[in-house]
């Protein structure tokens, strides 16, 4: 199950897409790291960069990520209505044994306050982060429990994977600023870690996938992985997505009812497994998600541009 997110962009596959115009890196982000505007090679954090009162940074203290959990444990089950274990509902925080492995990208307000007005740095914007040598050393990836995709890595030994998960934004931060600084930290840990695709899941609201019917079709018909990329669920879990024949989808209607996230990923190049998988406990649809570097690096990086140089503001 994954979050919510949002990025806009271009995409010459679906021309009914908006292009987006060209634009600064929103607030005037500072990279605390000197990132170059084509963002290849950085340094790598924990600082990444600020926008005002607003850090995007690699957690590195548990206190952070159980602020993360408590930030996915809001958005997933207070606002999303999913239905939390009893662990979790006991700390009001979304558990997961994977937190210990993966690495946790962080947007921290430091103008925040506590109801009493005193100054309260608070996380108000996550991201998962799993490399695929840190997944063989524990638990495998995340997404394995609901996607084959051993195929897919067989078919690619010599690349390098980094799953995305758990992505979620503070309702009163979901802007492009706060999204955008996830996004652009992102950017700058693939091109450190020198990956070549990310993958992961995607969810469409909603555990019936009949009332899914355009949505899935769309992502099947428009927008499905080429063979040597493809996944497929795990063989009792597998939903079929073609629900309604390719000429009977309505392209538009079923790109404005797909999920912010999902909307993101294609824009910038990404591409969908066959097949989907109810979560029933979060009470979504998952997709399978794959970006390979080499086909979406030139759309991401069209899009973000470069951070803003002057005024560089130190970690």
């Amino acid at each position: 199950m994954n979050g919510l997110a949002m990025v806009a962009g271009l995409s010459s596959k679906f021309p009914f897409l908006a292009k987006k115009p060209k634009k600064t890196w929103p607030g005037g982000f500072h990279s605390a790291q000197g990132l170059p505007s084509e963002i290849s090679q950085p340094a790598l954090g924990p600082s990444l960069g600020w926008s005002g009162s607003l850090e995007l940074r690699l957690a590195t203290r548990n206190s952070e990520i159980r602020k993360a959990q408590r930030l996915r444990y809001k958005v997933f089950f207070q606002e999303g209505g999913a239905t939390p274990d009893a662990a979790a509902a006991l700390v009001r925080r979304d558990i997961c044994r994977y937190d210990k492995v993966c690495d946790h990208l962080l947007v921290i307000d430091h103008a925040a306050r506590n109801r009493f007005g005193a100054s309260k740095p608070r996380v108000v914007g996550a991201y998962r982060l799993l490399r695929q040598e840190v997944a063989q050393q524990n638990f495998g990836f995340y997404s394995a429990q609901e996607f084959d995709i051993g195929p897919m890595l067989a078919r690619h030994p010599n690349s390098r994977f980094l799953e995305l998960g758990r992505s979620c934004v503070l309702a009163e931060y979901r802007g492009k600023k706060t999204i955008e600084m996830l996004w652009r930290g992102i950017w700058a840990y693939v091109k450190h870690y020198r990956v070549d695709a990310m993958i992961g899941c995607a969810s469409l609201e909603g555990a019936d996938p009949s009332r899914l019917a355009s949505e899935l079709s769309f992502i099947h018909h428009f927008a499905k992985a080429s063979p040597e990329w493809l996944v497929r669920p795990l063989a009792q879990r597998f939903v079929v997505m073609d629900r309604l024949e390719r000429d009977a989808v309505d392209k538009r209607r079923a790109l404005a009812a797909l999920p912010p996230l999902i909307k993101g990923y294609m824009r910038v190049g990404a591409k969908f497994g066959e097949g989907a998988v109810v979560d029933r406990q979060f009470g979504v649809t998952d997709v399978f998600v794959v970006m390979p570097i080499a086909e979406i690096e030139g759309r991401y990086i069209e899009y973000f541009g470069g951070p803003d140089e002057t005024g560089r503001k130190a970690s």
